[in-house]
């Protein structure tokens, strides 16, 4: 027992060796603004027992004053009277966060819940060891935070800075901390844009963190709690609801900062006007503020202000431009550089030349010095307002236009008179013409200016397209360039129609053969150019002839054709010619081009057969059949004579042929071919009736009677008569047929050959055999080869003729030809059927004697020689006797 005891004891020695209770809470002091919420932590380690722990609260006033019960995790009843109604409602709780861990919290603390606040656990340990209660000192102060905001303006212009100032105080009783955060609130959502302490750093909101690096915010901490927080270069993006927050803050032991009170005051909302809406851009002449137009003579030197207003000017980087007629002269970029668009090389180069400079903070000034008159035009300056974003970023806030400044250079223009006349009239078509454009009266022309001329025509009704439409010839340009238009040019290139200066001021189009669609009336219009200022040519004036009208009584071409018969297609396979003959009225020398064409009736489709061009190039119409392209010919046979062969006609072939000729000129060698007129001859038909070739047959028989094995020959042949064919398209099937002499009436055939030349025999039951042999094309041969008596019989042939149809082309099928029948016998001699039986026996029989007879002859020489002569035994004689 005392060992046990002892143990025991040993055992509890050394588990209390091993583990202590350890409860701990924040280390204090506390310090918490009156009415906010405070929580206190308290948890416990190395203890035994169950894992779940007890814990309860007690408050005391001093360190070792009276404790006052406040709360427990267990024991619902275990707060004091002075708790209970705060415990009751929920102002004074404790929250399990582990098993071993709770926190206390008040809701709203107060000044006399300053004190000592203790946490204690219960033994559930086999050893008291450790410790298993902790304080925290708990200090209330006042909630003395005061957040004053200044209101800012209710709206800035856009580029300007915003201030925003807030005032952030509280009492300094015991050690706290400040720190003040703007944030701007658009709709529902608020973003943080920058906040200051506690400890005196800085945190950007997301958006705002390089704004701010680059200098686009600052902060500017100021005296007695005063912070200004500068937003540079507002823009629309920048409009909200600003607000200002304070935090008092402490610094506890551990180092971390508790947010101990906050206020956030409205400070205003902020509206950001665009720059569009207050900037302003005018235009006028220097020498005339209050105008918008000017007038100037060449030479003269433009000079143009524009002047540009806004809100918030200083705040804004200017892009300035001047444009003439809505194209850019010169532009200064907001840095100041001055580029020019015009270059010595360009179209702008023939101007005079421009500069841009910046007279005093929003007026610029545009000089063109050595105008012309195409410097004259509608002048704005453009504007083009920018805001420096983020330090780097450049934002285009606005542009506008100003109004237009009317410019015009005048000079005194060129003046002279023009006559129009033609030197040659044509009487008739493909005569030439030729027209003279005059330039008489010239005044005021400048020195080293010249004439340009262009030429217009404007068909008559009826004539080269819609009535009245004017096409233009081409021009001349002052120097002498020629640009003919797009209808003529062929006729330019070809020399057909050409445009000259035959004298400074006359001008001359000459058409060497015109045609109908020349009729019209002609315009010549002429142009004054003068050297400008950069020595190029530049048009001042241009004057327009009076309309001169070119016609003559026309004769219309007229084409003639006549078709007549050559060679007629009487039957299918003949040859059908047709001739064409042409005369013409009103055309000179021409070219035809024909068409023969048909139609199976006057009222079917029309086909086209074949073509010929005025070239002779033949061609193939669509209804040709490709096959048959050799038969086809089309030639010309004489100067205005065509000629027409079909060779091989078929019952396709039937119907209506003619020729559609058509006559063509040219206006010289080597020029196009231009279509005069056309005309259709008359009809000739083709009719003919198919009546096909007909067909005889006889056989006959070179022998009707033959002996046993000798071969017999049969021959069928056929005749052709009516419309014969080629041999080449002819065919026949053949089949021979026998009737024997004792089976019956029964017919049998015995072979047969088709009319591709296959041959096929008959199973035959007898040792001869057959053949087919063509010898000529209408001529077949039957050999049988070893004939026999059951050869014996009647023979005859049928025969069905294939020929190619001239009028179809395909193989017809004829009817079936049946020959009439030969009689063929083989004949029975007695002496030629015995004689070679006979000579056979006989020849046999000498031949087994002549055996015999040497057989016996042997066996006595060498089996029975007796070479001693012995007496007879008589017993031996007895023995015969007795035998």
């Amino acid at each position: 027992m005392e060992n046990y005891v002892t143990a025991l004891t040993f055992g509890i020695f050394m588990l209390s060796g091993c583990s202590a209770r350890v409860v701990t809470v924040p280390p204090g002091p506390l310090i918490r603004v009156e009415g906010q919420p405070v929580s206190i932590r308290c948890d416990v380690k190395e203890y035994t027992g169950p894992s779940e722990q007890d814990f309860e609260w007690n408050m005391l006033k001093d360190a070792k004053g009276q404790k006052t019960k406040i709360i427990s995790s267990f024991d619902s009843r275990y707060s004091d009277q002075s708790y209970s109604k705060r415990v009751a409602s929920g102002d004074i709780s404790v929250v399990r966060f582990q098993d071993n861990e709770v926190e206390l919290k008040i809701a709203e603390v107060k000044l006399t819940d300053a004190g000592f606040y203790e946490c204690q656990t219960p033994s559930t340990d086999y050893v008291i060891s450790g410790n298993y209660m902790a304080q925290v000192q708990l200090t209330v102060i006042p909630n003395t935070l005061k957040v004053s905001p200044k209101t800012p303006p209710p709206v800035i212009s856009e580029g300007s800075d915003l201030t925003l100032s807030c005032n952030v105080t509280r009492e300094l009783i015991h050690p706290t901390y400040l720190s003040v955060t703007w944030s701007v609130k658009k709709g529902t959502t608020s973003e943080e844009i920058l906040t200051f302490g506690p400890q005196g750093d800085v945190v950007t909101g997301s958006r705002f963190a390089r704004r701010y690096a680059e200098g686009g915010i600052r902060l500017v901490p100021g005296r007695n709690g005063v912070f200004e927080l500068v937003i540079s270069r507002m823009t629309t993006s920048d409009e909200g609801n600003y607000e200002c927050n304070g935090t008092e803050w402490t610094h506890e032991s551990g180092g971390n900062w508790i947010k101990i009170a906050e206020s956030t005051k409205e400070m205003g909302t902020v509206a950001v006007t665009p720059t569009g809406r207050s900037l302003n851009v005018k235009a006028s002449p220097s020498s005339s503020p209050s105008s918008t137009s000017l007038v100037l003579s060449p030479g003269n030197s433009l000079t143009l202000m524009c002047g540009v207003t806004a809100d918030n000017l200083p705040a804004l980087s200017l892009e300035v431009s001047w444009l003439a007629d809505g194209r850019e002269i010169i532009t200064m970029d907001r840095s100041g550089v001055v580029i020019s668009n015009t270059s010595s090389s360009g179209a702008q180069g023939k101007k005079g030349e421009a500069s841009l400079e910046r007279t005093e903070t929003g007026d610029y000034r545009l000089g063109v010095r050595g105008v012309t008159i195409e410097n004259g035009g509608n002048y704005t300056c453009r504007i083009r307002a920018f805001i420096n974003i983020e330090g780097r970023r450049w934002y285009m806030t606005a542009e506008k236009t100003s109004n237009p400044v009317t410019v015009k250079v005048s000079e005194i223009q060129p003046n002279f008179t023009l006559t129009l006349v033609a030197e040659v009239n044509p009487q008739t078509t493909a005569e030439p013409t030729e027209l003279a454009c005059r330039v008489t009266n010239i005044a005021n022309l400048p020195l080293g200016g010249r004439l340009g001329v262009s030429w217009e025509h404007t068909s008559l009704p009826g004539l080269g397209g819609n009535p009245q439409t004017s096409h233009p010839i081409g021009s001349l340009d002052a120097n002498g360039n020629l640009l003919p238009g797009s209808i003529y040019m062929e006729r330019m290139k070809s020399g057909a129609l050409t445009l000259s200066r035959v004298q400074p001021n006359t001008f001359k189009l000459r058409i060497l053969r015109t045609q109908e669609i020349d009729m019209g009336q002609y315009v010549c219009s002429v142009s004054a150019w003068s050297v400008n200022s950069q020595g190029d040519m530049v048009k001042t004036s241009e004057n327009r002839s009076s309309p001169l009208t070119v016609r003559w009584d026309t004769k219309r071409p007229i084409v003639n054709v006549v078709a007549k018969r050559i060679r007629e297609a009487s039957v299918g396979g003949s040859t059908f010619e047709l001739g064409c003959s042409v005369t013409t009225q009103n055309i000179g020398d021409a070219g035809y081009s024909v068409l023969i064409q048909s139609q199976d009736s006057l009222d079917s489709t029309v086909r086209t057969i074949m073509t010929l061009s005025p070239d002779n190039v033949v061609q193939h119409g669509g209804a040709t059949d490709p096959n048959r392209r050799d038969n086809l010919v089309l030639t010309k046979s004489g100067a205005a004579e065509f000629r027409f062969r079909l060779a091989g006609v078929q019952l396709s072939d039937r119907g209506y042929y003619w020729c559609d000729v058509t006559a063509w000129t040219k206006q010289q060698p080597g020029q196009a071919w231009t279509k005069a007129s056309s005309s259709e001859s008359n009809k000739i038909r083709i009719n003919f009736l198919e009546n096909g070739p007909s067909f005889s047959i006889a056989i006959k028989s070179d022998d009707s009677s033959v002996y046993p094995w000798e071969t017999a020959k049969m021959e069928c042949s056929l005749s052709v008569s009516g419309s014969s064919p080629k041999t080449d398209d002819l065919a026949y099937e053949v089949k021979w047929f026998f009737t024997r002499l004792r089976g019956g009436p029964a017919s049998v055939q015995v072979a047969s050959v088709d009319r591709f030349g296959v041959v096929r025999k008959i199973n035959r039951n007898s040792s001869s055999d057959v053949t087919i042999e063509r010898k000529d094309t209408h001529t077949y041969l039957l050999n049988i080869f070893g004939t026999q008596d059951s050869d014996s019989g009647e023979y005859f042939c049928s025969v069905t003729p294939w020929y190619l149809s001239a009028s179809t082309g395909a193989w017809t099928e004829a009817q079936e030809l049946t020959s009439s029948k030969v009689f063929l016998a083989v004949k029975f001699a007695v002496w030629d059927s015995l004689k070679l039986p006979l000579l056979y026996g006989a020849s046999a029989s000498l031949g087994v004697g002549l055996f015999s007879l040497v057989l016996g002859l042997v066996c006595a020489q060498c089996c029975c020689r007796n070479t001693a002569h012995l007496p007879r035994s008589r017993n031996k004689l007895m023995d015969l006797e007795m035998d």
